[in-house]
């Protein structure tokens, strides 16, 4: 008898299959199970909070301030990485004034991520907080004090340190870094072609330069400088510290711990936590035994703000408010112009909208997806007035979509400006050839049909790319010159890419006023004759059923004692969760930013 053989085929093949439609059965399953498991909780849609008498509101201020609220999960940790927004902060501030049952608020900071403009902001909304005769008790509890946590600190009726905590307090400083020397070292050349007189246009020194230019380092000086006065200057209305001795404290570092800051008056002491409790039982009323009833502020604020959104989707808004935070691109993560476009386009069709507020924060970038955005206000501003308020930063694309509005709003220390355009183009043939033996050869059409990085531009076609430049250069000044109702040649020179600070910006002509965005709604309302403001965020305000079940899901293990904060997830759901998306290249020319700074 002939044994009869079996092909790797028939036995590849159908265990392939078998594998295969059993993982697909298993993720059905799994889908199905999970979702049983998110049904079980019911209606998602945030439910009123159960306030109690006497809640104090714990207010943490921890991390990255956007200027809407996210959370996003991250798989490392099956916990949530949370992001709270400005408007949620402002809003449960307005809302906890007149909220009887809360009787003031515990302001706990530590590790705060934000620009100056968005801490005084925060700031402002305590200080108006205030102004109710509720309290505000701030508790630095961390390793270090930075200046920008007790900033924002400094607002409150009272402010308490750790005892052993650090502290700073010693004026602002920036740090550049340069690569000159690093791609010198990879035999990598950066062929920067910057508009004909944008000399303050300095993002791309770090590429070309080991240090700042003259130019460069007026600007920088400058707006340090002014954020200064005015950091001194809110710190010294609080506090009742004259600006002089708060200047000569910091000059001096004569603040290294929060013991040296109560000596000077910038603290009211130190205490433990424990006792920062007690004292607030105390203020509160409470008898001896009595415990504290504090209620998480984010939440408070995430819900009430969304019930009020819910309410005035339906209740014909008339003010919208589009947030538009991150660098400027077609599509992708941040501020990009296939979203904003679109939300100009849907308010502009709401008929019930009387008027905009424009709130940017970006630093710019892709030159196309800013003029799509500009057509998109100017097209807005001709129907229904604008009025752009500016965030930590508004600044060369940034600066760009606001100018056709009626009407900018800055903060003193918001980062704008930077009228300017560059483009970059490496050259990494000697590099390649050097360092890994590559060569190239060419074929070709036409004169410039091979135009790559493995060649070095020509002079000709350096020429054809600085004409592109000085042309999107000349457009810009005329977008600015037609929105702020000056010359080009007067926009001319205080362009240049030079960054203004707000208060700096509003005395050249580029800002038309001082304030938040509080500020900017209240204007907005006033100039089209609303007297009952029905504000609505874009974009609206959804609920993240997912984010809401693993939020739930972490407080019930913060309630446990044995809670592994070290847990994972099966790896393959891991490596989901773990693809990147991609990020867009600066491709095309660019309305950036000089440079990125770290200000503390």
């Amino acid at each position: 008898m002939t044994e009869k053989k079996i092909t790797f085929g028939k036995i590849f093949w159908p265990s392939f299959l078998a594998v295969f439609i059993m993982s697909i059965i298993g993720l059905i399953i799994f889908s199905l199970i999970l979702g049983g498991i998110v049904g079980s909780f019911g209606n998602f849609g945030p439910k009123p909070l159960a306030i109690k008498n006497n809640t104090v509101l714990h207010m943490t201020l921890s991390g990255e301030i956007g200027e809407k609220s996210s959370s996003t999960f991250n798989p490392s940790s099956f916990q949530m990485d949370k992001k709270v927004g400005l408007s949620d902060i402002l809003y449960g501030l307005e809302n906890a004034k007149t909220d009887s049952k809360i009787k003031g608020i515990f302001l706990e900071i530590e590790d705060l991520s934000c620009g100056y403009a968005t801490a005084r902001e925060i700031r402002n909304a305590i200080n108006d907080f205030e102004k109710s005769g509720k309290f505000v008790v701030a508790y630095n509890g961390g390793e270090v004090i930075t200046q920008k946590e007790y900033y924002v600190s400094s607002a409150a009726n009272e402010v308490y340190g750790f005892p052993s905590s650090t502290m700073e307090f010693i004026g602002l400083g920036a740090e550049l870094s340069f690569f000159k020397g690093t791609l010198d070292k990879l035999e990598v050349e950066v062929q920067v072609i910057r508009g004909s007189n944008n000399d303050f246009k300095s993002a791309v020194e770090p590429f070309f330069r080991e240090n700042m230019s003259d130019s460069s380092r007026v600007q920088i000086e400058r707006y340090l400088t002014s954020m200064w006065e005015d950091i001194r200057t809110d710190i010294s209305a609080d506090r009742k510290v004259k600006i002089e001795k708060l200047n000569m404290i910091a000059d001096s570092a004569f603040i290294r711990r929060a013991d040296d800051a109560v000596k000077y008056k910038l603290i009211d002491g130190t205490k433990y936590r424990d006792e920062v409790i007690s004292l607030m039982s105390e203020k509160v009323g409470l008898e001896e035994g009595d415990e504290l009833e504090l209620q998480e502020f984010e939440k408070y604020a995430k819900k009430k703000f969304y019930h009020k959104q819910v309410l005035t989707k339906n209740d014909s808004p008339n003010i919208a408010v589009i947030l538009a935070e991150g660098d400027v691109s077609v599509d992708g993560d941040g501020l990009t112009s296939k979203q904003i476009c679109k939300l100009f386009q849907e308010v502009r069709k709401n008929k019930t909208i009387k008027t905009v507020v424009f709130r940017v924060n970006s630093p710019g970038g892709s030159a196309l997806a800013s003029d799509e955005i500009w057509r998109e206000v100017k097209l807005t501003n001709e129907t229904k007035k604008v009025i752009v308020s500016m965030g930590d930063v508004a600044a060369s694309g940034g600066y760009y979509i606001s100018a056709p509005a009626t009407a900018i709003f800055a903060e003193p220390s918001t980062i704008t400006g930077s009228i300017g355009v560059f483009g970059m183009i490496p050259y990494t043939g000697k590099m390649l050839q050097n360092k890994l033996g590559m060569t190239f050869d060419r074929a070709a059409t036409n004169q410039h049909s091979v135009m790559t990085t493995n060649r070095k531009l020509t002079p000709e076609e350096y020429l054809l790319v600085q004409e592109e430049v000085d042309a999107i250069y000349d457009q810009f000044l005329s977008r600015v010159a037609e929105g702020r109702g000056m010359t080009k040649e007067r926009v001319n020179e205080i362009a240049r890419g030079r960054v203004w600070t707000g208060r700096d910006a509003m005395e050249i002509g580029l800002v038309d006023k001082l304030g938040g965005i509080s500020d900017a709604i209240a204007y907005a309302a006033k100039k089209s004759n609303i007297s009952a403001p029905k504000v609505l965020y874009y974009p609206l305000k959804k609920i993240d059923k997912w984010a809401d079940l693993f939020e739930q899901l972490e407080e019930e293990q913060a309630n446990e004692m044995s809670v592994s904060q070290q847990g994972s997830m099966p790896q393959e759901l891991v490596n989901y969760y773990n693809q990147l998306k991609s990020i867009e290249s600066m491709s095309g020319i660019q309305m950036r930013m000089p440079f990125e700074l770290l200000i503390r």
